[in-house]
C-alpha cells in the first residue's frame, strides 16, 4: 500500500515497522459539542483506512482515538452550563459514540480520555522528560516548551523559522497558523478550573501534551506507524506533539503522518467557531440516512476538500439505493447454469479495486471500478446469463469491497430496522394481497399508500412483492 506522508509531502510504501501490526493514532473529538459532519469527514476516512490496512492488506491493528476532555473549549462551556466538567462532556461522549456507531465506525482499540488518572500521569512524565532534557522553562507556575531547543521544530508545517517567535509565549490552546511561539504544557491553576497535582504543580494540561502522552502510553516504544487527523491539525497540533514527544524521548515520534482535507458549505470550511454546521443527528431529522451521509463522506478523496450540499447527499443516496437493488437483484438469480465470463470480470474487478485502494485510498476509482462492474453483471442479468452459482460469487464479491467501505452493511442494519416493524410490514402485505385476490383494489391502494407515508416502498414482480425502505 503506499500513502501519501504529511511529513515528506510523498506518496511512500506503508508497511507496518514489524510487519504485522499497524500502531495507529488518530486525533478524537474535543467533547465541548456534538461533532459536526466536517468532524467525521475525518473520523469516517481514518475508518476507511483502518479498514483498508486490516481487511485488504492483512494486518492487525492497535488503533487509539482520543478524547480531548479538558482544554479551554471543554472547561468554558462547562462553565456556561454550570455543570461539572467531567459530567458536561460525558454527554458528547456518549453523543460522539451514538454517532459512529450510526456511521458505521468501526470500534477502535483505544479510546482514553484525557482527564483519566493514567494518562494524567502519563503527561506529568513527559514534562518531566523534556525538563530534564532542557525543552522547558517555568513562569507564573506554568510550564512551556521552548521551541529554540528543538532544531527540527517546524518540519511538519514545513515552517520558516527566521519567522518564528522565539521567546515569546502563548497560553491558549487555540492559536493562529503560522503563529509559532513557545507553547504551554502544563498550566497553573486558576479560579473556575479543574486541577491535579501529579508533580508539575497545580493545574491541568495544555492541549498538545494530551495527544503526545496518550500516544506513547498505549501504542508503545516510538515510532508509531501512523497518526491522523484533519489538516487544521498539522499546526500547531501535530506539530508540538512532535515536538514533545521527540523532545521527551531522543526518537522519532510517528513514520506516517495522514491528514483529511477539509468539507466545505458553501464553499467555507464547516466548523462550530463559524457556526455554519450540521450534526449527523440533523442530517437524520431531515430524513436523510447515516448510509448515504457516509457514501458522501469517502466517495471524494481524503486529500481533496468535499462540498457538502442536499443535492450532492441525496445523490449519494440513489448510488447506494442502485446498489442496494442490484444486490437484492442478485436473490432473483435461480438457475443453474454458470457463465466462465463473470468469474473473469469478478477477478478483474477485485484486483482492480485492490490497487485503486493500494493507491493512496483512492476511494474514488474503487467506487468507479465497483460501479462499472454493477453495469456489466446488470447487463449478464438482463440476457440471462447469471445463475444462482454465479450471483454467489458476485454477492461475496461486493462483500469484500464493502469490507473497506462499510456502506452496504450499513445499509442493510438500517433496512432491517425499519421505520415501521417488519411483522407489521409482513401481515399488511398479506393483507393487501388478500384484498387485491379479492378485487379490493381500493383498500389494496390504501395499503400501498400508508407504508409508503410511513417511509416503506413496495414493489410487485412476477415473483411476489418486496418491501424496501423510501431512500
Amino acid at each position: 500500500m503506499r500513502l501519501f506522508n504529511t511529513l515528506t509531502r510523498t506518496e511512500e510504501d506503508f508497511v507496518p515497522a514489524d510487519g504485522k501490526t499497524v500502531r495507529m493514532y488518530s486525533c478524537g473529538l474535543t467533547v465541548y459539542a456534538r461533532g459536526h459532519i466536517g468532524n467525521f469527514r475525518t473520523f469516517v476516512s481514518l475508518d476507511v483506512l483502518r479498514r483498508a490496512l486490516r481487511h485488504q492488506e492483512g494486518y492487525g491493528i492497535r488503533h487509539v482515538m482520543n478524547f480531548t476532555d479538558v482544554d479551554d473549549k471543554t472547561i468554558n462551556a462547562s462553565n456556561a452550563a454550570g455543570v461539572p466538567l467531567r459530567e458536561y462532556t460525558d454527554r458528547y461522549v456518549a453523543a460522539f459514540l451514538e454517532d459512529a456507531a450510526s456511521l458505521g465506525l468501526e470500534a477502535v482499540e483505544e479510546n482514553p480520555r484525557a482527564t483519566d488518572e493514567a494518562n494524567l500521569r502519563a503527561m506529568v512524565e513527559m514534562i518531566q522528560a523534556l525538563e530534564k532534557h532542557g525543552h522547558t522553562y517555568a513562569s507564573d507556575g506554568s510550564i512551556y516548551f521552548k521551541i529554540s531547543t528543538l532544531p527540527g521544530y517546524g518540519k511538519l508545517a514545513h515552517l520558516d523559522h527566521e519567522g518564528m517567535q522565539i521567546g515569546a509565549r502563548i497560553d491558549s490552546d487555540n492559536y493562529a497558523k503560522q503563529d509559532a511561539r513557545d507553547f504551554v504544557l502544563w498550566k497553573a491553576t486558576k479560579p473556575g478550573e479543574p486541577t491535579w497535582d501529579y508533580g508539575c504543580g497545580p493545574g491541568r494540561p495544555g492541549w498538545h501534551i494530551e495527544c503526545s502522552a496518550m500516544a506513547l502510553r498505549l501504542l508503545g516504544e516510538p515510532p508509531i506507524d501512523i497518526h491522523g487527523g484533519g489538516i487544521d491539525l498539522i499546526f500547531p497540533h501535530h506539530e508540538n506533539e512532535i515536538a514533545q514527544a521527540e523532545g521527551a524521548t531522543g526518537k522519532p515520534f510517528v513514520r506516517h503522518w495522514v491528514h483529511v482535507e477539509f468539507l466545505n458549505l458553501d464553499n467555507e470550511k464547516m466548523s462550530k467557531s463559524l457556526g455554519n454546521v450540521f450534526t449527523v443527528r440533523d442530517i437524520l431529522d431531515k430524513g436523510y440516512r447515516a448510509s448515504a451521509l457516509r457514501y458522501l463522506l469517502l466517495s471524494v478523496h481524503y486529500r481533496k476538500q468535499l462540498t457538502f450540499n442536499f443535492d450532492v447527499l441525496a445523490q449519494a443516496d440513489a448510488a447506494l439505493t442502485r446498489l442496494a437493488d442490484f444486490l437484492a437483484r442478485l436473490d432473483t438469480m435461480t438457475g443453474a447454469g454458470e457463465d466462465a465470463e463473470i468469474a473473469t470480470s469478478l477477478a478483474a474487478a477485485q484486483t482492480e479495486f485492490r490497487a485503486m485502494i493500494a493507491s493512496d485510498l483512492n476511494v474514488p476509482g474503487a467506487l468507479g471500478v465497483m460501479f462499472d462492474l454493477l453495469r456489466e453483471l446488470n447487463a449478464a442479468m438482463d440476457a440471462g446469463r447469471i445463475g444462482a452459482a454465479d450471483a454467489a460469487r458476485v454477492r461475496a464479491a461486493f462483500e469484500q469491497f464493502d469490507q473497506v467501505l462499510g456502506v452496504m452493511a450499513l445499509r442493510r442494519r438500517e433496512d432491517d430496522q425499519p421505520p415501521v416493524p417488519v411483522e407489521e410490514i409482513e401481515s399488511l402485505i398479506a393483507e393487501r394481497r388478500e384484498a387485491r385476490r379479492a378485487r379490493q383494489f381500493g383498500r389494496a391502494d390504501e395499503i400501498r399508500r400508508d407504508l409508503e407515508s410511513r417511509g416503506i416502498i413496495l414493489e410487485d414482480s412476477a415473483t411476489g412483492t418486496r418491501w424496501k425502505r423510501k431512500s
